[in-house]
């Protein structure tokens, strides 16, 4: 598919959605207006249009794609409107490969891969992509499955900017300097993040879905990163940063010959290793439902996380809780948002949220609120929860929710980040070869019935862990109505 036939199907398939959400929010007739302040509460938008099959269909550019010499797997989506070009490389390897005994390794040898190599120190690496217009950038998270160097720059200037990269992912030296202030600026953070009630309540929760497993880390222990040394950044460099345990994504002004020939030049000579397979048991789960306190005596507001264990990236499940998700708590104009923000003044925000990954990832509803409001957002959060769960959502929920999804899935695909990103998360969890053109028909196909059922599955009131961050003395009696109080154990 040539860039015009698929800009005309991206305009096409937004065009259509416009003309309809202008549809839906058109007056009938006119009316007195509400007055100030009114809830918003049952309202219901009028004049709408059901979604045109047509408007479902899109077909996005396909990659070309190669395998250089030592195993590394190449795709590029070729573009040339810009003179620019983006790459991204995928190490099999993220924080899922951490020794036991140092969950965090992945993180801090992606977060200083820059800061110096056998021919370039931290500053010549900063200024010389500067001055070439480029930037380089690398990241792993504590529970992620892959470590992603990402690389950006004028296409005039690919050779030079690979050289840089290549340097930068083969040669790190890892500094003992440069880690010293690393872990100088993550302990400082650390402290300023745990004085933050939503991230107490997220950590708490996280561990409380998870337990031992790597899953549960929102960030490294602090003995983890007092501990690490330059040897041991190295020595999961070296494991995990190979061709051969890695893919590399392309868009940009380049052609496919040119992008090999070039990645031959500066990465041709890159050795395979033998890889250890990165095998972690599944996590069990929560065996019951829980309500863990954390006290913050006189705190003004009570952080609220509830949910439980979710779905896999990959699971059949993924469509029906990406369409619930978003009329619980995926935006304004959810559920809980009208209810708790709108029509109680409970709250600034109050959202629903599910991850996924190659292990079942959460689902969760969150919120901060007024302490003296705490009984009151608990009552409407399980409310919700509950409804969602045991009533069909409405014909109108439904449209607006599938209208809202497939358009921002048309707005996104005039985004080459968005573009690699979907072709990543495709390879990443082996989606079948036609998953994003089939995606607005996989949005709209979902029912009400499907809805209910993955809400009923896990949003299920016998396995949620509700955690909450505030004042024990003024929120211990609220939270004992959903079972019993248990006090959080320190992170």
């Amino acid at each position: 598919m040539n860039k015009v036939t698929h800009k005309t199907a991206v305009l096409a398939l937004l065009s259509s959605l416009l003309i309809m959400q202008a549809s839906a929010q058109a007056p009938t007739s006119p009316g007195p207006a509400a007055p100030a302040g009114a809830s918003t509460k049952g309202v219901e938008l009028k004049g709408k249009v059901p979604v045109n099959p047509q408007t479902l269909r899109v077909q996005l550019p396909k990659p070309q794609e190669a395998v250089l010499k030592n195993g590394l797997r190449v795709s590029l989506l070729e573009d040339h409107k810009l003179p620019t070009f983006s790459m991204q490389l995928y190490f099999n390897g993220g924080g899922l490969a951490d020794p036991a005994d140092k969950r965090g390794v992945a993180m801090v040898t992606a977060s200083q891969l820059r800061e110096g190599t056998k021919q370039r120190s931290s500053r010549e690496i900063a200024e010389q992509l500067a001055t070439l217009g480029a930037a380089l950038s690398s990241t792993a998270g504590p529970a992620s499955g892959e470590s992603v160097v990402s690389v950006t720059g004028l296409s005039d200037n690919v050779e030079q900017t690979l050289a840089i990269a290549s340097d930068v992912i083969r040669n790190p030296t890892f500094p003992a300097s440069e880690l010293d202030k690393f872990r100088a600026r993550f302990l400082a953070q650390l402290q300023i993040q745990r004085a933050n009630p939503g991230f107490q309540a997220q950590e708490q929760f996280m561990r409380a879905i998870y337990g031992e497993h790597p899953g549960a880390l929102v960030v490294p222990s602090e003995a983890v990163i007092k501990g690490l040394t330059s040897a041991d950044l190295a020595a999961f460099h070296a494991a995990r940063y190979r061709p051969n345990n890695a893919f590399l994504i392309a868009h940009g002004d380049i052609t496919l010959k040119e992008l090999v020939a070039k990645l031959e030049h500066h990465f041709g000579d890159w050795a395979k290793a033998d890889l250890s397979k990165v095998s972690l048991p599944p996590p069990k789960g929560p065996e019951k439902a829980r309500v863990l306190l954390v006290d913050r005596p006189g705190s003004v507001q009570t952080s609220l996380w509830i949910g439980s264990l979710g779905i896999e990236r990959n699971s059949d499940d993924y469509f029906a809780m990406l369409v619930m998700n978003h009329i619980l708590g995926g935006g304004p104009a959810s559920r809980l948002f009208m209810n708790l923000r709108e029509d109680k003044g409970y709250t600034y925000g109050v959202y629903s949220s599910f991850t996924g990954t190659t292990f079942p990832g959460v689902v969760v509803a969150s919120t901060d609120v007024r302490t003296a409001v705490t009984e009151g957002a608990m009552h409407e959060l399980d409310f919700e929860l509950q409804r969602i769960a045991n009533e069909p959502v409405t014909e109108r929920e439904l449209t607006n929710a599938r209208r809202a999804l497939i358009g921002r899935f048309a707005l996104s695909l005039d985004s080459p980040l968005s573009l690699m990103g979907n072709l990543a998360t495709q390879k990443i969890y082996k989606l079948p070869a036609d998953y994003w053109d089939t995606y607005p028909q996989r949005v709209e196909a979902i029912t009400p019935a499907d809805i209910q059922r993955v809400a009923k599955k896990y949003y299920d009131r016998g396995q949620l862990q509700i955690i909450a961050v505030g004042d024990a003395k003024q929120v211990g009696k609220v939270l004992e109505k959903y079972g019993a109080v248990e006090p959080a154990t320190p992170m």
